[in-house]
């Protein structure tokens, strides 16, 4: 949709090849419905948010960062709010706002919705774009952009197709994988806490046991493993599955030192002396996540809490410092809310998002091998990318 408007606003003749009714299907249910659109910073903070080639983007970031991404949006007549973290939304929390306002403005611009799906691009002799081949017939064109998405939410309409069409102009696709995914872990406690949202917890990712990066928020346990805001960027990490092992820690004190921690322990547990470890923790944590603790400190639950000794109280302690999720990998890439992988960004020209190997050929959005962390960063990359393939189709003579 930015790509189509943008290179309807500069007077070329656009038709998007759309095989669902209504346009911006992924849009419409990013953000939980609420769709955030962008984050509120500076271009280096965007670059130091997408950790698949982010040089790439500096180009089309500097020529539309989020600051013209916002101000595009209102000028469309949506009115924006700024959340914590920078994370900018509609106003109205209605992701509908986002998708309607560019499918209005395509409208006003005259460009054609045509219903179907690629199916695959025709070449001249200099290898050139001259069509596009869909179950509609053949479209000539002067310059295709190929803004196709990935293999996530495959019910939307993203179901890889333009993998094989980048392809078939000969670019090497970067195997696809998930990336900002729910994870699975084999630990059985997990499904036993499935529904336990913990809130404001500190989440570290372990690669080959070593932290690689902390973060503060929530998440929740699932009956697979673990999921939510924190475990989905914490997945943006992990990008060596099958060659490195990884595991979560959850620090659920971290306004606490373990020598507070200890002190907090220690009132606890001279207010409830006389009761069984099981019946002494409800103060400490939810009710759920209780019986977890007791196994996992080996404690017998009968234990009256008098005679815990020094050590086994240090041991709950560290468990509620470090708590430990191991994983065996992430949920399927249809779950994912963005794939990573795609067109080798190598063979793209980041001034226009070019192909390198055919004229007239553009690629923008998720097709191609660049990702970002939660935040309204991969919404910024699609219309920063949409906006540089808008502006510069059609500009080779050659192939008008």
């Amino acid at each position: 949709m930015m790509a189509a408007m943008t290179a309807a606003e500069r007077g070329l003749d656009v038709a998007v090849l759309e095989p669902n009714e209504r346009y911006g299907r992924k849009v419409r249910i990013t953000g939980k419905g609420r769709c955030n659109l962008t984050n509120d910073c500076d271009v280096r903070t965007v670059l130091a948010n997408v950790p698949t080639n982010p040089k790439f983007l500096y180009s089309c970031l500097t020529a539309f960062p989020p600051e013209a991404v916002k101000r595009c949006f209102e000028d469309l007549g949506v009115t924006l709010k700024t959340e914590r973290g920078g994370r900018v939304f509609p106003r109205s929390d209605d992701a509908n706002d986002v998708a309607d306002a560019l499918a209005r403005r395509l409208k006003e611009l005259g460009v054609r919705h045509v219903r179907g799906r690629a199916r695959g691009l025709a070449f001249d002799g200099d290898g050139a774009v001259r069509a596009v081949l869909s179950d509609r017939g053949e479209i000539a064109c002067g310059g295709a952009v190929l803004c196709t998405g990935g293999l996530s939410y495959p019910a939307t309409g993203s179901t890889g197709d333009g993998y094989g069409l980048a392809a078939s102009a000969g670019h090497d696709i970067i195997p696809p994988r998930a990336s900002l995914v729910p994870l699975v872990s084999p630990a059985g406690y997990c499904a036993a806490l499935a529904g336990f949202a913990p809130r404001n917890v500190d989440l570290t990712v372990l690669e080959d046991g070593r932290a690689i990066c902390t973060e503060r928020g929530e998440m929740l346990f699932a009956h697979f493993g673990v999921t939510g805001p924190l475990v989905l960027s914490a997945s943006a990490h992990m990008r060596r599955w099958g060659e490195r092992t990884y595991a979560l820690a959850i620090d659920f004190k971290p306004a606490l030192d373990e020598r507070k921690l200890d002190e907090r322990i220690l009132r606890d547990f001279e207010k409830y002396r006389n009761r069984d470890l099981a019946n002494a923790l409800m103060d400490l944590v939810p009710r759920s996540m209780i019986p977890v603790l007791v196994e996992l400190t080996g404690i017998p639950g009968r234990t009256k809490v008098h005679d815990v000794t020094r050590q086994q109280r240090k041991e709950l302690g560290a468990l509620l410092k470090a708590f430990p999720v191991p994983l065996s990998g992430p949920r399927p890439v249809a779950e994912a809310i963005v794939t990573g992988g795609g067109v080798d960004v190598r063979q793209v020209d980041p001034r226009t998002m070019g192909s390198r190997l055919a004229p007239g050929l553009f690629f923008a959005g998720e097709v191609l091998d660049v990702d970002g962390y939660t935040g309204g960063f991969n919404l910024q990359i699609a219309w920063a990318t949409g906006r540089c393939a808008g502006m510069a189709v059609g500009k080779d003579k050659r192939h008008d």
